[in-house]
């Protein structure tokens, strides 16, 4: 009679394997996994700057050294191949490498299909061809049509890329959205569709904004995670590259500010009138909210508006005027808050 073996509990190893990383703390070797976020929170940023570390050894973020060096396959479902490779320029000219010697190979289809047997096959092939170690497809929502709702279609999806990992030994990035305004669900909880995302990935980063803050959370299966890594995405004349921001000392709170507030504060630092278009880039809010929070002002006697622009009138005098507008630090708030002028 054929049995399983067992072993006593007393005899166990007493130290597991130790975790290999293909770069340190940010992403196991050989794992597949999620790089999620909500949108606009420098996904693809970081999702091509572990392509420059794999494929040219420079640390990734200028901070988490690589263990393992090797080409890397990407294919970027959503940015025009020219947006991909002045980013890639940038990146690279912050790690201090050439961009043309790198081993980062771009699928330049215009379309690639995980749920389509051709698709699936030609990816196979194109992997056992370039022999990558890391596998970036970006994002998930451009390469199927499959519902991510629902757990049986996904994992199918799933599946194919773990048995591309297991077969070729390489590293699969999957780029994938968070639900909006889910800053309030954990990460992996965060993410959009099935559940079998979360579960499915062997390392997973996680990129959240608030505000002006931006932030890297660690997750792995077999390594302790790391949460709340600062980030900034920094431009130089030659560069534009996300870095991380230093730690001595811990992040000023970081409260909501309404669209109202953006508004008066920009107002009151300029010396002339200025136009919508200015002011929105100064508040950062959309024009609907903008033009909303001007015409309360204007109602109120706060601002005078001519052909030059918007411009607080002077001078003030000390009884408050309360507001209500939108809390937009994004573009996307739906609360309300009252703003106070002394006037």
């Amino acid at each position: 009679m054929n049995t399983f073996p067992v072993t006593r509990a007393g005899q166990l190893p007493t130290t597991g394997p130790q975790t290999q990383w293909l770069v340190q703390d940010l992403w196991a070797d050989q794992a597949v996994g999620i790089l999620g976020g909500e949108p606009k929170c420098c996904k693809s940023f970081l999702a091509l700057d572990l392509a420059v570390s794999v494929a040219s050894g420079a640390a990734c973020l200028r901070q988490f050294p690589v263990r393992r060096t090797g080409k890397v396959l990407l294919f970027p479902a959503e940015d025009s191949l020219a947006i991909v490779r002045e980013r890639l320029e940038g990146i690279a000219a912050a790690a201090q490498v050439s961009l043309g010697s790198l081993p980062i190979d771009v699928i330049t289809a215009p379309s690639l299909r995980l749920d389509t047997p051709g698709d699936r096959q030609r990816l196979t092939h194109t992997v056992q061809t370039h022999q990558p170690i890391l596998l970036i497809l970006d994002p998930l929502i451009r390469l199927h049509r499959v519902d991510e709702n629902d757990a049986s279609q996904i994992a199918g999806l799933l599946s194919f890329l773990r048995e591309l990992q297991r077969q070729f030994q390489l590293a699969v990035l999957l780029v994938h959205h968070a639900r909006k305004d889910s800053n309030s669900s954990r990460p992996g909880q965060a993410l959009r569709g099935s559940s079998e995302l979360h579960g499915w990935g062997d390392s997973n980063l996680y990129l959240r904004r608030r505000g002006a803050d931006l932030t890297l959370s660690t997750e792995h299966r077999a390594a302790p995670s790391q949460d709340h890594i600062p980030l900034q995405l920094t431009q130089s004349p030659s560069a534009l590259a996300l870095s991380v921001l230093s730690q001595s000392a811990p992040p000023a709170p970081n409260p909501e500010v309404s669209a109202m507030d953006r508004v008066l504060q920009a107002l009151a630092q300029l010396s002339e009138p200025a136009s919508v278009q200015q002011l929105r880039k100064l508040c950062g809010i959309r024009t609907a909210t903008l033009c909303s929070c001007l015409a309360q002002l204007s109602q109120q006697g706060v601002v005078r508006h001519d052909a030059k622009g918007y411009q607080l009138k002077l001078p003030l005098d000390d009884q408050p005027v309360s507001f209500s507008c939108p809390i937009d630090p994004g573009g996307n708030g739906n609360g309300k808050h009252s703003a106070a002028l002394a006037r």
